[in-house]
C-alpha cells in the first residue's frame, strides 16, 4: 500500500496534509486483502523521479496494490495541457518540472502484474478543472486503472481536517460489512461514502473500472482471541509514522503486534480502574471532534492512574506519554508533540536500546513534529540530535539537525556590541 501526498508548499515549510495524515493514522496495513502488508506513506516527496521510483517499486511487488493519492492537481503555466500532481515547491510556473505528471502514476499502475486500486481525495486548481473534468469523462483520467475518489475545487483556505469523501471511506472500511465475504466490494464502498459525505454540487466523483480484490472485509474477518502479553507490557500505541527526517523517503509502518518486552515493574497491586483500551476510544473521539482540551484531560487522568498503578518507569506510563504526544500534534502543538515524543523516544532506549523498532518509530515522530515546529524548532533540536546520535545508521537525520542549526546560527541576527 502506497499513500502518496501530492501537496505543494503552502508556505515556508510543508504544512501536512490532514487528509493524507486521516489515511496514514486510520492503521491502513489492515485495509488490503494480502496477508502480508507493507504501508508506505510519501509525504513531501521532492521531485517527480523520486515519487516514480517509489511507484515503481510498489508496482513490482506482487499481491493487491492500494495506492491513495492526496493533494492538489495543476497543468504547466506554459504549455499546459498534461495533469501533474503537484509535489513539494510545485506550483504553475514550475509544475512542469517539480512535479508528477499524471500519466506516469498511470502507466506505472497499469505495469503491476496484481490487483490494483488507486483512491483518490484531490484538489484542482482553476487551470487544471477543465483537463479533470474532460478526463473524468472520457476515461483518460484513469486509463484502464481502476479509479475512485473525488476531486475538489481548490478552497479559499486550506483545509484543516481531512477530506469528507476520505473520513466517510475510511469508517466504511473500519466498520465493513457483515453481510458480505472477505472482501469488500470498492463500487459498494465508493457509493456508501460519497452518501456519508454530504459532497458540495462542485466535487466531481471519480469511479471508473472494476477492481480485483484489494479491499478487506474488517467485519468477515474472525475475531482471533488476544495473547497474554509479557509482564508489565502494554500494546503499542499506533498513528501515522512520519516522514524520514534528512530527505522526503517513504516511511514504513511498523508490523502491528506487541511491543519489544521490558522487565516488569515491582508495583502494589491496585486497585482496578478502566483499562487504557476502554478510555482510548473516547479520548480520539474527542481529539477528532476538535475538543483537543477535553481529550489531553482525559489523556493526562489515563497518565495518573498508570502512574500510580505501575510507577514512572513502566511501559504502561510511558505509553500514555506517546497518546499525549500524538494529541498535542492532533491539536496543532507540534512543539509540544516533539518534546512529548522525545520523552517517550528516551524512554524506550533506556528500556530496549536505540536498534528496537518501536522507540526508533518514537524518534521519527519526533523529527516529524520538530520539522513543524516553527520557531520552537532550534529550541528542540539539540536534545533531538542528542537522540539521534545513539541511534545506529542516524547520522543522515543527525546532519539535517546540525545543518538546521547551523542555518539558524548564520541567519540570527549580530548580538550588539555593548
Amino acid at each position: 500500500m502506497l499513500l502518496l501526498d501530492g501537496t505543494p508548499d503552502r508556505r515556508r515549510g510543508v504544512l501536512p496534509n490532514p487528509t493524507a495524515h486521516a489515511v496514514a493514522g486510520a492503521h491502513p496495513r489492515r485495509f488490503l486483502a494480502a496477508g502480508a502488508v507493507d504501508v508506505v506513506q510519501l509525504p513531501a516527496v521532492e521531485g517527480p523521479q523520486s515519487a516514480l521510483a517509489y511507484l515503481q517499486h510498489a508496482a513490482a511487488v506482487p499481491g493487491p496494490l492500494l495506492v491513495w493519492v492526496t493533494g492538489r492537481l495543476m497543468v504547466p503555466a506554459r504549455r499546459g495541457g498534461e495533469l501533474h500532481l503537484a509535489l513539494s515547491g510545485s506550483t504553475p510556473a514550475t509544475v512542469r518540472y517539480t512535479g508528477l505528471p499524471w500519466a506516469w502514476l498511470l502507466r506505472t499502475l497499469q505495469a503491476h502484474a496484481g490487483p490494483v486500486l488507486l483512491m483518490a481525495d484531490l484538489e484542482a486548481d482553476a487551470a487544471a478543472w477543465p483537463h479533470v473534468v474532460s478526463g473524468a469523462g472520457s476515461g483518460e483520467l484513469a486509463e484502464g486503472v481502476p479509479l475512485f475518489g473525488v476531486v475538489n475545487p481548490v478552497p479559499p483556505v486550506p483545509a484543516r481536517e481531512a477530506g469528507p469523501y476520505t473520513r466517510a471511506f475510511i469508517e466504511a472500511l473500519q466498520t465493513g460489512d457483515p453481510h458480505a465475504g472477505p472482501v469488500l466490494d470498492v463500487p459498494t464502498v465508493h457509493r456508501r461514502a460519497l452518501l456519508a459525505a454530504g459532497l458540495g454540487p462542485d466535487t466531481m466523483p471519480l469511479q471508473w473500472g472494476t477492481p480485483g480484490p484489494v479491499l478487506a472485509n474488517v467485519a468477515a474477518a474472525a475475531r482471533p482471541h488476544p495473547q497474554p502479553r509479557a509482564a508489565g507490557e502494554p500494546a503499542s500505541w499506533r498513528q501515522p509514522e512520519p516522514l524520514r527526517p534528512s530527505e522526503p523517503a517513504p516511511v514504513r509502518l511498523p508490523d502491528p503486534g506487541p511491543a519489544p518486552a521490558a522487565a516488569p515493574v515491582p508495583v502494589p497491586t491496585p486497585a482496578p480502574g478502566p483499562a487504557q483500551d476502554d478510555l482510548l476510544p473516547g479520548i480520539l473521539a474527542a481529539a477528532h471532534a476538535g475538543r483537543h482540551n477535553e481529550a489531553a484531560a482525559m489523556a493526562a487522568a489515563g497518565e495518573q492512574q498508570a502512574l500510580r498503578r505501575y510507577g514512572p518507569d513502566s511501559p504502561e506510563a510511558g505509553l500514555w506519554v506517546e497518546v499525549r504526544a500524538d494529541l498535542a500534534r492532533m491539536a496543532g502543538d507540534h512543539s509540544r508533540a516533539a518534546e512529548l515524543w522525545m520523552t517517550a523516544a528516551a524512554a524506550r532506549f533506556g528500556r530496549s536500546g536505540p536498534a528496537d523498532e518501536e522507540a526508533l518509530a518514537a524518534l521519527k515522530r519526533a523529527h516529524y513534529c520538530w520539522q513543524h515546529s516553527g520557531d520552537q524548532a532550534r529550541r528542540l533540536a539539540p536534545a533531538l540530535l542528542a537522540l539521534w546520535e545513539r541511534v545506529p545508521g542516524g547520522e543522515g537525520a543527525a546532519g539535517h539537525i546540525r545543518a538546521h542549526l547551523q542555518e539558524a546560527e548564520e541567519n540570527a541576527p549580530p548580538t550588539p556590541a555593548r
